[in-house]
């Protein structure tokens, strides 16, 4: 999945420890999580999004184009 985490911590001058630990993750997951090597959980993602006070899917995209005829 993938997501502007990277972009949205850099804007506001974060170290992915400083972003992790409001988080309550580790540094590891923030990067795994920033290069795509891991997904979070939603909770975890709703946690992010609150963090950046942005909805889920400004930060997180899946990669995938609306299949002809969805609405959404």
């Amino acid at each position: 999945m993938k997501n502007k985490l990277r972009v949205l911590r850099a804007e506001r001058h974060w170290s992915q420890q400083e972003l992790a630990s409001r988080a309550g993750v580790s540094r590891q997951t923030i990067n795994a999580i920033e290069t795509g090597k891991y997904d979070p959980s939603l909770k975890l993602a709703f946690r992010l999004a609150r963090i950046f006070s942005l909805p889920i899917e400004e930060i997180f995209l899946n990669g995938e184009k609306p299949a002809a005829g969805d609405t959404g």
